[in-house]
């Protein structure tokens, strides 16, 4: 059976298949496909939640005697979006001018397509490697995350599997390949403030109550002063409120509730708990202070509700990793890389719970957009990092 080692040739056949979350689209057929070309064994659990849609996951190992090395990903993307505006189809990895366009060709198929190649290349030139490495690929990064990488990971610790290090091939790097290794990443954390007044004529105010006069002081309270200056390994922790809603179709009416979600991104200073203690605090000192109207000595009453599961800022401090990748990536770019905790958040904030993790891939800056493309020449750049670091990890 031929082996899997030509990255742009993995990357069309991965492309081609439409898995738009949580539509598994072939994508992990074809995955499976490569890797039993080199006796990886393979399998597909589905999982399922209340209220979510199921989702097919996929583990693949290539067992051996000592350190057991982690590739983690995801196959499934977001919608294209309007398929009129792509210069070429989303779901047919057409080649023009040196790249390769197609949903998921660097968010994440792209970081896919490369390792697959790279460890085929280390099995045909070396034979199985001196410890194990196995694939942890979920149908459930761009959706809910409910059905995927967490539940995947318990899925396979629980059969006794356990892991070294892991490498998380999201898109990375901001402006060429080999800038920039993610160590760590920024908790995230959101929640929604609703505000309840007395609807009623806005000419006659003294008989409602105007709950967007509150809520205007308690986002006030969450926007300033700044939550913290950053540290010496994270940004500056970042709120940012993401919709203000009264549901008030009426000029002369003044509404009954008012709704605002917000998100913070927030770094080591903070854990989810002391922060949403911290909003707390902001919250009700500026209630306190304030009034629904003028005169009323009630202060403005209001309800917090935290969304989600908060995610937990973290870094990782592995040297082995951290150097042997640094390394491969200088070795064929001729560039050290950068590290960074930047961006948003990833499946590596579930792995890190299981062993150290980085995340390193293509370029990003076309991810989630019309016309999302790779240069096949970065597939390549890419393959050759990645099998460096396979022969320097397992040396």
């Amino acid at each position: 059976m031929t082996l899997p080692t030509d990255p742009a040739a993995n990357l069309a056949e991965l492309i081609r298949c439409p898995s738009v979350t949580p539509a598994e689209g072939n994508a992990l057929s074809v995955l499976s496909g490569m890797l039993k070309a080199f006796d990886c064994t393979v399998e597909r659990p589905v999982f399922s939640d209340e209220d979510t849609p199921d989702v097919e996951n996929l583990y693949a190992r290539l067992s051996g005697n000592g350190p057991h090395l982690m590739f983690a990903g995801h196959t499934d993307v977001v919608p294209p979006g309007d398929e009129a505006a792509w210069t070429h189809p989303p779901f047919e990895a057409v080649v023009a001018n040196g790249e390769m366009y197609g949903r998921g060709a660097v968010d994440m198929k792209g970081g896919i397509a490369c390792f697959v190649a790279a460890l085929a290349r280390y099995v045909e030139r070396h034979g199985r490697p001196r410890g194990s490495v196995s694939f942890l690929i979920t149908g459930d990064e761009e959706g809910p995350a409910i059905n995927g990488t967490v539940k995947l990971l318990e899925w396979a610790a629980a059969r006794g599997e356990s892991w070294d290090a892991a490498i998380v091939g999201e898109p990375t790097n901001p402006e060429k390949l080999g800038d920039m290794i993610k160590i760590g990443r920024r908790g995230s954390l959101s929640g929604r403030i609703t505000v309840t007044g007395t609807q009623g004529h806005v000419a006659y105010p003294h008989l409602a109550d105007n709950p967007v006069r509150g809520m205007v002081a308690l986002l006030d309270a969450l926007l300033s002063p700044p939550l913290d200056e950053g540290t010496e390994d994270f940004q500056a922790t970042n709120l940012e409120i993401t919709t203000v809603d009264v549901g008030n179709k009426a000029t002369n009416v003044i509404p009954a509730k008012a709704s605002a979600t917000f998100n913070i991104r927030f770094n080591d200073s903070w854990s989810a708990e002391s922060l949403q203690a911290e909003i707390h605090n902001r919250l009700d000192r500026a209630a306190e202070e304030n009034r629904l109207r003028p005169g009323r000595e009630e202060p403005a009453a209001f309800d917090l509700e935290w969304l989600g599961r908060a995610s937990p800022v973290f870094l990782t401090r592995d040297e082995k990793l951290i150097d042997t990748l640094s390394a491969s990536v200088e070795v064929v770019t001729g560039s050290r890389p950068g590290l960074s905790t930047s961006g948003g958040t990833s499946d590596a904030r579930f792995i890190k719970d299981y062993c150290p993790v980085v995340e390193f891939g293509l370029v990003g800056q076309t991810m989630h957009m019309v016309d999302e493309r790779v240069a096949v020449a970065d597939l390549e750049t890419l393959t050759q990092i990645y099998l460096r670091f396979l022969e320097d990890w397992f040396a």
